[in-house]
């Protein structure tokens, strides 16, 4: 049994998934709900990220985008959610674990980023524990300082508040860059 927010859960068993199958990146839709909701917990379980509500998912589907596989199964996820008219955040970044290692996360943030600069935005950042995926990915480290508070809005309401490991990551786009 695993614990989540004092709550006493099964672990989480993913689909099995053919790892040579075709992926497609698309937005998310209301019927992706669940898979995102199942991939991002089955990570959160292992404390490599913050387990996302079903009510969170369905208020922020919009953010979302999946990787789905040929056989209709959603085999990465990633949110883009725009804080202010300069700033968004890349979260919610997960990948099956059969799928690992096909350089999937790096697809779905690029997808993630290209929606960024089509909306303008001159930078992103992301909360990690996976500092280096985003260094390869030219992001830089930042200290959680030189981030604007509206960054910490949901960070009180997170149960590792007081014991956070995750690092700040920033990108900031060229003037003029199109999607990458």
């Amino acid at each position: 049994m695993t614990e989540v927010r004092g709550l006493s859960l099964s672990p989480v068993v993913l689909p099995e998934v053919r790892r040579e199958a075709g992926v497609e990146l698309r937005k998310a839709r209301l019927e992706d709900v669940d898979a995102i909701y199942w991939l991002i917990r089955y990570w959160a379980e292992k404390g490599l990220m913050l387990v996302r509500s079903h009510s969170h998912l369905y208020e922020n589907i919009r953010d979302f985008w999946v990787l789905e596989d040929e056989d209709g199964q959603i085999v990465g996820t990633v949110a883009l959610h725009v804080l202010w008219r300069d700033l968004a955040e890349i979260r919610g970044l997960a990948v099956h674990p059969t799928r690992q290692g096909q350089g999937l996360g790096r697809w779905l943030v690029l997808g993630a980023e290209r929606e960024a600069r089509d909306l303008g935005l001159p930078r992103v950042f992301a909360w990690t524990l996976q500092v280096n995926f985003f260094r390869a990915l030219g992001y830089r480290v930042t200290s959680r300082e030189a981030l604007p508070p509206k960054v910490w809005s949901e960070c009180n309401a997170c149960p590792f508040y007081e014991n956070c490991r995750e690092i700040a990551v920033v990108k900031e786009f060229s003037p003029g860059a199109s999607g990458g």
